[in-house]
């Protein structure tokens, strides 16, 4: 076993991870050794070719097919230098005032995240797409929700030279993405600061960490030799995400009581929804998040976004097989897709655990609440295809494969209850969330609300294990601005006198 010493370890490189690290990269270029643990690979640009099958292989966990323990709903996370900024769609929104007020979390107010948020938006270059460069998808979304009379928003993104390939969930072809891979670690590494990829961090120890490199499978090989590696530190920060942090933690043995770890997780529960129109409409190419109705975020708990998703995971996504499904799938240059998300409540049953072997086990129960918001859901999304000019709309909580547009006036008949059951209807997890939760104290939370593990000044949760409710929109931004806080808090106690 090789032994390290390091001032700082980072684990992950995400939106937690990248920023904690671009942040401690002043106190890198002053001489303190900080490391970036990531167990994913570095990718050559060349790597990235688009391919459905093959980067789903390459740049998520187990491919994006993680079950919860009931095999009731998909879990995908990504796993590569920049986590998984890589493989979302580069949706930048602000946390709203109302979740952090419902989040309770005493010295955790707005105004600090939506400055802290700013900043990243300007680093990243966040802006909306204009007008020109939105596909039909996306037009044809925002267009019947105005007919409708639902809100409907723009996204603002953080691209760059977009090339409207489409690919964003399969990492960016073109480099237009500015997630942490393109920005914060660079950024970071240039400092001084040591990324080191293909590294699984086995446990945690009092101020050390036990990781092991592997092989490199693809991309750039790693900075340090395959094997075991036991890295002392300072300070530790975990930034794996909701359910690596969580499994980290628990299978540490950490010296704390920590009754709620892997507790109260939130996941924003999703279907996509797909339906068909007369003609060939620009979905596949073109960015494909412009668009997102709030609408019903209050009364329903539910939100829609435009979406686009490629052939594999389309079929999947929807209920049957047969000539019906083989026909739709024929028409994909034809569909129009929206990605419908429950607002879902934390819950304390809803945990991470391990198995025996210390790997992730996600213990999920979707509840009737949250099963009735994506029924509602789909009945919202049924009618702002039909109002799009779809001709026919495939919505799962159905007896037939699709309603015709000459039965769009029976939406509430034909999408029921009764069809939407777990494991009939594909439903995934969109964002996970919770787990290592802020809060006062040790019996209702992990961390208090700079990240700091309660009894253990030396550890750090930085991502969205962080979460004490779900986020209520895309979490991207709003992981960063608590990945800020967690940075600031690290280099005050890195500064001080003996650096405890």
């Amino acid at each position: 076993m090789t032994e390290r010493e390091y001032d700082v370890v980072i684990i992950g490189s995400g939106a937690g991870g990248g920023t904690v690290a671009k942040e401690l990269a002043p106190l890198a270029k002053s001489g303190a050794r900080i490391a970036v643990l990531e167990w994913g690979p570095r990718f050559r640009e060349e790597e990235f070719t688009g391919r459905e099958i093959e980067m789903a292989a390459r740049l998520y966990h187990e491919g994006g097919g993680v079950l919860t323990k009931d095999g009731a709903m998909t879990l995908a996370f990504g796993k590569a230098y920049g986590g998984s900024t890589v493989v979302y769609t580069g949706t930048s929104l602000v946390v709203r005032p109302d979740t952090v007020a419902r989040w309770g979390v005493k010295g955790l107010d707005h105004a600090d995240l939506a400055r802290r948020s700013a900043k990243y938006m300007a680093e990243n270059n966040v802006h909306l797409i204009p007008e020109e460069d939105q596909n039909e998808n996306n037009r044809l979304f925002r267009d019947a929700c105005r007919r409708l009379s639902w809100r409907v928003e723009q996204f603002p993104v953080n691209v760059k030279g977009c090339r409207g390939s489409g690919l964003c969930n399969l990492g960016c072809p073109n480099a237009a993405k500015q997630g942490t891979h393109r920005v914060q670690l660079p950024q970071a590494e240039s400092a001084g600061v040591e990324v080191i990829t293909n590294c699984k961090v086995e446990r945690i120890e009092d101020r050390a960490v036990l990781a092991r490199v592997a092989p490199c499978r693809f991309g750039f090989p790693s900075a340090w030799e395959p094997g075991e590696h036991r890295v002392k530190a300072r300070f530790v920060v975990v930034c794996g995400g909701a359910v690596n942090t969580c499994a980290l933690l628990l299978r540490s043995n950490l010296p704390a009581r920590l009754p709620v770890l892997g507790k109260w997780l939130t996941t924003h529960p999703a279907l996509i929804l797909v339906a068909e129109h007369p003609r060939p409409i620009t979905n596949f190419h073109g960015h494909p998040k412009s668009y997102y109705c709030d609408h019903f975020t209050e009364s329903r708990r539910f939100l829609l976004e435009t979406c686009m998703y490629f052939p594999f995971m389309t079929a999947k996504s929807m209920c049957g097989f047969g000539a019906p499904h083989e026909a739709m799938m024929r028409r994909f240059d034809r569909l129009q897709m929206i990605l419908s998300l429950a607002i879902d409540p934390a819950r304390e049953h809803n945990a991470v655990g391990i198995n025996a072997a210390g790997e992730p086990v996600v213990d999920y129960t979707l509840a009737d609440d949250v099963l009735n918001s994506l029924l509602e859901s789909m009945r919202a999304a049924a009618r702002i295809f039909f109002e799009a000019g779809a001709v026919r709309v495939h919505a799962p909580a159905t007896e037939r494969f699709a309603i015709e547009r000459a039965d769009r006036e029976r939406i509430d008949d034909l999408v029921v209850r009764k069809w939407l059951r777990p494991g009939r209807v594909s439903i995934s997890a969109a964002h996970l969330m919770g787990g290592a939760r802020m809060g006062a104290g040790p019996d209702d939370s992990v961390t208090n609300e700079w990240g700091e593990v309660h009894g253990l000044p030396w550890l750090f949760v930085g991502d969205s294990a962080l979460f004490p409710r779900c986020a209520e929109i895309n979490p991207y931004l709003t992981i960063m601005a608590l990945a800020d806080r967690v940075a600031e808090r690290v280099t005050r106690r890195l500064s001080a006198p003996g650096g405890r």
